[in-house]
C-alpha cells in the first residue's frame, strides 16, 4: 500500500538534513517538514570545525542558511536545541530529550555520528576536547590563540587539521598515533611519509604506534611509558554511529544504519542518509558508513526524492579533502589492496595516485592536483576503465577515458 506523505520529519539538523530538507522543497514536495536538531544553533556544514575556525581567532561560524530562508523562503521548521531519542514506528512518531512529539509519514534519520570517547580520559584533571560541535571547536581555538601546548590523540584528518592550525599559531603540538603511520586506510606510505614530514618541519612532533594510558592535571601518559606535558588534549579517535533513535524504531544500528541504494531502511517509510547510514561501496566491495561532507550533501539529496515517491538510486564513489599546509589532499574510492600507478611527478609537489584492482579502478588520491582529481572522481564513478599505461601518463588527457564509453 503506498502512503500519502503530508508529514516528512528529519532526525538531525546538520549537513545531511538540511540538504534533504532543501531538495524535498526544490522536487516540489508541499507538505510540512520538520528538521530537529540537538544543538541550538540553525545548520551548518562541520568541515569548518577542524578547518576555517581554527584558523582565524575572528572567522564566524558559516551558517548553510538563515533563519529566514528556512522559515520564510522554504517553510521548513527547525526544532533545535534537543535531540529526537524516541520514536514509535507504528504510530509514526518521534520524540526529544525535552519532551516535544512529532508525528511523520515518513521520517529521515540524519543522526550522524558522536565521538569515540577514550577511556585512559576520563574524569582527567586536565582539559580534554573532542572536536565534534561549534563549542568545541572555539574552545580549541583559544587554546591555539593562547599558545598552549597540545597533545592531539588521533592522526586521522581532524587531527591533522587542528595539528595545522595549532603549528601556523606558534603552539607546541605532539600528535600520538595508535597506528605505525599517518592515516593507513586512505594513504598509500609514501602520503603518510609526505605528510607526516611537512608536518615535523612546521614543528610537529609525532609518536607512533603508542596510545594513552593516563593523565595528571599537567600532562598525559603514553603507552611507551613517556610523559608529555600538555594544557589540552584533542581526541580523536574515530566515530561510531548516533544510533538510539534508530535502535527505538526496530533497526540494528551496530556497524550503522543499514540502507539500500534509495536511502531506504528496513522500516517502511524511514530512510536514512549521511554519516550514520551504512550503504553498498563498489569500490570496497562492501557495505561501510561515508563520512564525508560529500556524502552527507549527495546522498541526503538523492534519499530526499526516493521519500517523496521518485526512483534515485546513489552509488557515488567516496571523496573528501585535506588541506596540509601547503599540500590540498583529495580521495575518492577505496586505496587499500590494490596496485598504486603513480601519475606525475611526486618531487614536483603536484601528482595523483591511482589504485587499481585488474583492470578496475577503484581509487585515487591527488596532492595539488585538483583537475586530475576531478576527472577521476567521475571516471571511478561511471566504471570507466582507461588502460594502465594511459594513466601513467601526465600526457594522456583523462576526459578521453570518459568519451571512450
Amino acid at each position: 500500500m503506498t502512503r500519502t506523505i503530508n508529514h516528512i520529519v528529519i532526525a538531525g539538523a546538520g549537513q545531511a538534513g538540511a540538504r534533504a530538507a532543501e531538495a524535498l522543497r526544490a522536487r516540489g514536495f508541499k507538505g510540512s517538514i520538520t528538521m530537529i536538531g540537538e544543538e541550538r544553533h540553525l545548520p551548518y556544514e562541520r568541515p569548518q570545525l577542524s578547518k576555517a575556525l581554527l584558523r582565524s581567532p575572528d572567522t564566524p561560524l558559516a551558517y548553510i542558511k538563515h533563519a529566514n530562508d528556512w522559515n520564510e523562503a522554504l517553510d521548513i521548521r527547525i526544532a533545535t536545541g534537543s535531540a529526537a531519542i524516541d520514536g514509535d514506528a507504528d504510530r509514526r512518531v518521534v520524540s526529544t530529550a525535552d519532551g516535544r512529539s512529532f508525528p511523520f509519514d515518513a521520517l529521515l534519520l540524519a543522526t550522524g555520528t558522536r565521538p569515540r570517547r577514550l577511556p585512559a580520559l576520563e574524569g582527567a584533571q586536565l582539559e580534554v576536547q573532542y572536536l565534534r560541535n561549534v563549542e568545541d571547536a572555539l574552545r580549541v581555538r583559544r587554546h591555539i590563540q593562547a599558545q598552549s601546548r597540545i597533545v592531539i590523540v588521533g592522526g586521522g584528518v581532524i587531527g591533522l587539521e587542528a595539528a595545522c592550525a595549532a603549528a601556523n599559531a606558534g603552539c607546541h603540538v605532539t600528535l600520538v598515533e595508535n597506528e605505525a603511520r599517518l592515516l593507513p586506510r586512505a594513504f598509500p606510505a609514501a602520503i603518510s611519509d609526505l605528510v607526516a614530514d611537512k608536518h615535523r618541519n612546521h614543528g610537529v612532533t609525532f609518536v607512533f604506534s603508542t596510545t594513552v594510558t593516563g593523565s595528571s592535571s599537567r600532562s598525559v601518559t603514553l603507552s611507551n611509558g613517556a610523559e608529555i606535558a600538555a594544557d589540552l588534549v584533542l581526541v580523536g579517535i574515530g566515530v561510531t554511529p548516533s544510533g538510539d533513535l534508530a535502535a527505538r524504531l526496530g533497526l540494528p544500528v551496530a556497524e550503522g544504519i543499514a540502507v539500500d541504494a534509495c536511502g531506504r531502511t528496513a522500516v517502511p517509510g524511514i530512510f536514512c542518509a549521511g554519516d550514520a547510514a551504512l550503504q553498498w561501496s563498489r569500490c570496497h566491495g562492501r557495505a561501510i558508513r561515508v563520512e564525508t561532507w560529500a556524502n552527507a550533501q549527495n546522498q541526503a539529496i538523492s534519499v530526499a526524492s526516493n521519500m517523496i515517491g521518485e526512483t534515485s538510486d546513489y552509488g557515488d564513489p567516496p571523496w573528501f579533502w585535506t588541506d596540509q599546509y601547503d599540500l590540498n589532499i583529495q580521495v575518492t574510492g577505496d586505496m587499500r589492496d590494490a596496485d598504486h600507478i603513480a601519475r606525475g611527478d611526486p618531487g614536483s609537489g603536484r601528482f595523483s595516485v591511482i589504485a587499481m584492482r585488474g583492470t578496475e579502478l577503484v581509487g585515487a588520491l591527488s596532492v595539488n592536483a585538483t583537475k586530475d582529481m576531478a576527472m577521476l572522481r567521475r571516471i571511478i564513478a561511471t566504471d570507466a576503465r582507461p588502460g594502465r599505461a594511459d594513466l601513467e601518463s601526465p600526457a594522456y588527457d583523462l576526459r578521453t577515458a570518459l568519451k571512450a564509453r
